[in-house]
């Protein structure tokens, strides 16, 4: 069947609206779908096909079609992306306003239900909804939503989903692209959906990874190009930032780790303001993850960005809008959180681990260097280094004072027995800060670092109780013994700390070995301290110290010795420094001078390099423009060439087809179980096809029923010989299946009994173990039961309290709408009393108006007939005139007929002579004419006599019910021509002037100009027929006696 033929897009798109129009949206859908995807429509002017796609959204919005829209846009955009790409971003931005605006009708239509369901606005609760609380957990809104609006929002996301996989890979589409994933954020955003985030983010993760693989393409994404790195820059900050909103701490670390990725690609630095962003997300994230260690980092990088961003606006270099902000409020805190997390980084490593060999294994070697990437730094950064670089600073004097006071209480003084008490205050100053209250629990685990630091220095022994009111925090903070002890266990598995716990006497030792060692395996590892030791304040050493540093004291004492002893020690080492100046003075001019020319080298090969980049990236630049032209000539010839080839084998498949489903149809019209190959019938013809079957049924007819007669010979011969044996040992076989079942009976026998002797036995002593125990048991247990069945009193007592108050409060509401109702049915009961009286009073009205009005109209009727009879008896009386009237004309009519042939029988004889020949000539076999018989009757007769009424006069044509000739009309009545020499016939006289015989009479009121069958020629005269035309001169006197008839004027 061939395919229908390809309409215009303005006739589909009116026949869709007509559709539209009578309530057929599905209909007219598939008919805009089928157009859209059509190969037909590639070659439809763009101008033509955006109505129609605008129609098409707007119906696949209306019904929901999210795959169809998604199929005819992808299909618009393979037609209009090379032509007009701006069609394209009108449809889609349609689109999405279109699915926006129906969810946001959806959420007021599901406001509104909600309204309607609330009865009484005073009731908050009522009975139904407190039992269906019970049973459900969500609220009747969450049902109204999930049914309404929940499909809609659904739709809006496939709608972002579908948008961004048909811009991707097009730079001239890459605006649209940005600003539909900054409204799909918005999207998440706003309805809090952190899956459809999550899927959002890895969406645009891999259209970012795939731009590589379609770099070849026309239009592809270059992520050379500034402006779209910066774009996507741009996306990805938005990305990150709807990620902490959404508390979604993976995805925002996957943005950061994006970000940092097309930062380095750049050539183009980030705005100041940007970056800001960038490091101040990374400390809630680091936060939130724990890592107290790369959040300091991250507040270290943030610092130094709003340093040298201020440097640079006062300097005139960047601009103030791109730029953060900078006032001494903002250097405050950002300096006291800087300070505050620094402090808060554990001294002892908080990790989860079983040994030191897992903290410094290769993986977290690796995720370290990621972190130290992601915050730009040279290398991983240590507790050590960021007080460092908070001292060089000048952090302290910029940050708040209790904060001060902490760092001064932690890192400066020494004071075990104080510490707690001075530190407690400023913890709650720092939780009543929102932005700080997150840093109290980690400063706690480095307060007790350094209490059990500080107490190791001064005590060897403490009590366990005077530990922990040492360590005693103000509410809510306080520490349980159980954390402190584990704490301290923590403390002693990483090598921090070398403390054992004597739970029997209650006392903590701090153990003084001289061979062992609190130093870690290598600075900031999980398994040791995250601080060197010099950073540790010390009252005196230890003998562990003591005995390590014996060798070093030895040589500074020698030293010392030396020093004294030797006075040429010191004038040797003054010779030497001497010489070393003298050595350094000498060379300082040539060494100045070849630093001098090593600067000028460098600073050549720099310019050299940077031209010979320059050079080479304006190489590319043109070989790419090159081949990007190359590639469009290639792909625009390749895509003509496989148009061509397409119709080709469509034409071709298309009647190859055709051909083979008449072939199937024969061969399915032989039988439904065939097993020719369908796909090779080409050569076949319908009646080798139906002998081909034929055979094929013969065949396995015969093959089947050779087949059924072997396999039942050989079952029986089988069975047979089965049996025959199976008769030999079947006594054999039942004497072995009993002896066999009875050893399977006594074995399982002995084992159950063993098996439950045993179980006897263990459950006897679990029996006598716990018997000491039932009587704790019975006691405890009565003691729960007791509390619990006081509770359920009080709680039950409670429940029915409230249940009073329920039903008393339903009670009097069903009172109140009791009494409510009886006031409105009264009130109604009233008002259909008024208005059935109002209607009974208007109805007698209306009755009383139709009865005067009928009597009216019956008035009116009478009067009417009245007139109408008079008026027949008038018309009557005038019709009886006009009889009477009509009468005596046909009366004068006759008598003036008589007259007028009384005078032509007068004229007739002295004429007959001359014309006797003439007129017999004209007449056909020589028989007389009827005029001359006419004559004749008259002048035997005297006169005619009179006609009937009903017949004509005579000389005159009947009046029949015919059509009147058309015949001209004569302006002026033609004057007789003048009597010729050879006429002896005299002229008649004046009486003979009026209407012959021959011609219609008219009433003298109705007379005018003659009117004769054919314009007159010569000197005038009627017309006379071709019978009784002759070329005498008596035909020409009579001629001129007789006035033209008249005889269409009397039919007109």
């Amino acid at each position: 069947m061939p395919p229908p033929p390809h309409a215009k897009p303005e006739n589909v798109l009116k026949r869709a609206q007509e559709l539209v129009a009578v309530n057929k949206n599905l209909g007219a859908l598939e008919l805009l779908h089928d157009h859209v995807t059509s190969k037909r429509t590639r070659n439809s002017p763009i101008a033509s096909l955006e109505p129609v796609m605008i129609l098409f959204v707007e119906l696949c919005v209306s019904l929901r079609k999210g795959k169809t829209a998604k199929d005819g846009l992808y299909q618009y955009k393979n037609i209009a992306q090379n032509t007009s790409v701006q069609t394209i971003e009108l449809v889609l931005k349609r689109f999405i306003e279109l699915a926006e605006a129906k969810v946001t009708e959806a959420q007021e239509r599901a406001e509104q239900i909600a309204l309607d369901q609330i009865e009484d606005l005073e009731a908050s609760e009522t009975p139904e909804s407190i039992l269906l609380s019970t049973v459900s957990g969500e609220q009747s809104k969450d049902r109204t939503d999930r049914a309404v609006v929940t499909p809609w929002l659904k739709f809006l996301w496939e709608t972002y989903r579908t948008v961004l996989d048909i811009l991707r890979n097009n730079a001239r589409l890459e605006t649209m692209y940005q600003s539909t994933a900054l409204q799909a954020f918005q999207f998440c955003l706003k309805y809090t959906r952190k899956t459809e985030f999550r899927r959002l983010c890895e969406l645009l993760r891999n259209h970012v990874q795939n731009a590589a693989k379609y770099a070849s393409q026309m239009h592809a994404i270059n992520l050379n190009d500034p402006d779209t790195l910066q774009r996507h820059l741009d996306t990805r900050f938005q990305q990150l930032n709807v990620a902490v909103e959404l508390e979604l701490w993976q995805e925002a670390f996957r943005s950061v780790e994006d970000i940092h990725t097309l930062l380095n690609l750049s050539k183009r630095p980030a705005k100041n303001i940007m970056m800001a962003n960038y490091y101040q997300n990374l400390t809630r994230i680091f936060l939130v993850s724990d890592n107290y260690l790369f959040h300091a980092a991250a507040w270290s990088r943030y610092y130094n960005l709003l340093r040298s961003s201020a440097a640079q606006v006062a300097s005139g270099q960047a601009l103030k809008k791109d730029s953060p902000s900078t006032t001494d409020a903002d250097w405050t805190r950002v300096s006291s959180l800087y300070l505050l997390a620094a402090l808060s980084i554990p001294v002892i490593s908080q990790a989860r681990s079983k040994g030191a060999l897992l903290d410094v294994d290769e993986a977290k070697r690796t995720k370290n260097t990621r972190l130290t990437n992601l915050l730009g730094l040279a290398k991983a950064p240590t507790r050590a280094s960021l007080f460092k670089d908070i001292l060089n600073k000048g952090l302290l004097k910029r940050a708040r004072p209790e904060i001060r006071d902490l760092y001064t209480i932690l890192e400066v003084d020494f004071h075990p027995l104080s510490i707690c008490k001075k530190i407690s205050p400023i913890l709650v100053q720092i939780a009543n800060d929102p932005d700080m209250e997150p840093y109290v629990q980690p400063l706690q685990q480095v307060i007790l670092t350094r209490l059990f630091q500080q107490l190791s220095q001064v005590y060897d022994s403490v009590q366990l109780s005077f530990v922990l009111e040492l360590a005693s925090f103000p509410s809510p903070f306080e520490i349980t013994p159980t954390v402190i002890e584990k704490f301290i266990m923590n403390g002693c598995k990483k090598g921090d700390l070398s403390i054992r716990i004597d739970h029997s006497a209650g006392v903590l030792t701090f153990e003084s070995d001289i061979f062992s060692t609190t130093k870690a395996l290598h600075p900031g590892s999980g398994a040791g301290s995250a601080e060197k030791d010099t950073s540790v304040q010390k009252l005196q050493s230890t003998p562990s110290e003591i005995v390590r540093t014996q060798l070093s004291r030895l040589a500074k004492a020698m030293y010392l010795t030396c020093t004294h002893v030797d006075p040429t020690f010191l004038a040797e080492r003054e010779e030497a420094k001497a010489a070393s100046q003298q050595r350094a003075l000498a060379g300082a001019q040539k060494e100045h001078a070849e630093t001098l020319a090593r600067r000028n080298i460098i600073e050549k090969k720099k310019e050299l390099a940077e031209a010979t980049l320059l050079k080479k990236e304006k190489e590319e630049a043109q070989f790419r423009a090159a081949r990007v032209e190359e590639a469009r000539l290639a792909e625009a010839a390749r895509i003509a060439d496989q148009q061509k080839k397409r119709e080709l084998e469509r034409v071709k498949a298309e009647q190859e087809r055709i051909r083979k489903e008449e072939l199937k149809k024969q061969v399915e019209e032989l039988a439904l179980d065939t097993k020719i190959d369908l796909e090779n019938i080409g050569d076949l013809d319908s009646n080798q096809i139906r002998l081909l079957k034929l055979q094929q049924l013969e065949k396995e007819k015969r093959q089947m029923s050779e087949r059924l007669h072997q396999t039942g010979k050989r079952i029986d011969h089988l069975e047979r010989a089965y049996r025959r044996e199976e008769v030999k040992v079947l006594p054999q076989d039942w004497e072995r299946q009993k002896a066999e079942d009875l050893a399977a009976y006594e074995a399982a026998k002995k084992i159950t009994l063993d098996a439950a002797k045993a179980q006897h036995e263990e459950a006897v002593a679990l029996k006598n173990r716990l018997g000491r125990l039932v009587g704790a048991y019975e006691a405890f247990r009565d003691e729960i039961k007791q509390q619990r069945s006081q509770e359920f009193e009080q709680r039950r007592k409670a429940a029915e309290r409230e249940l009073q108050k329920a039903m008393e409060k339903r009670r009097k509401d069903v009172r109140e709408r009791s009494e409510r109702k009886r006031r409105e049915k009264e009130a109604e009961e009233e008002r259909i009393r008024l208005q059935k009286e109002k209607e009974e009073r208007e109805a007698r009205e209306a009755q009383e108006r139709r009865i005067l009005e009928e009597k009216e109209k019956a008035r009116r009727d009478a009067e009417h007939r009245e007139a109408m009879i008079k008026l027949k008896e008038e018309r009557k009386a005038a019709d009886e005139k006009a009889a009477i009237q009509r009468q005596r004309e046909i009366e004068a009519e006759e008598r003036l007929v008589a007259r007028r042939l009384a005078a032509a029988a007068a004229a007739t004889p002295a004429a007959a002579s001359s014309d006797e020949g003439r007129w017999r000539t004209g007449a056909a076999g020589g028989r007389p004419l009827w005029r001359d018989r006419e004559a004749a009757k008259v002048a035997a007769g005297g006169a005619a006599p009179p006609p009937e009424p009903a017949a004509a006069p005579a000389g005159e044509r009947r009046r029949l019910n015919l059509a009147p000739r058309t015949l001209p009309r004569e302006e002026q009545p033609v004057a007789p021509p003048a009597p010729s020499v050879q006429d002896a016939t005299p002229s008649p006289p004046p009486a003979a002037e009026t209407k012959p015989s021959g011609g219609a009479y008219r009433p003298p009121a109705r007379r005018g100009p003659e009117r004769s069958d054919t314009p007159p020629s010569g000197g005038g005269g009627r017309w006379v027929p071709p019978a009784r035309r002759g070329n005498g001169e008596g035909e020409k006197k009579d001629n001129r006696d007789q006035k033209p008839r008249a005889t269409g004027d009397k039919w007109r």
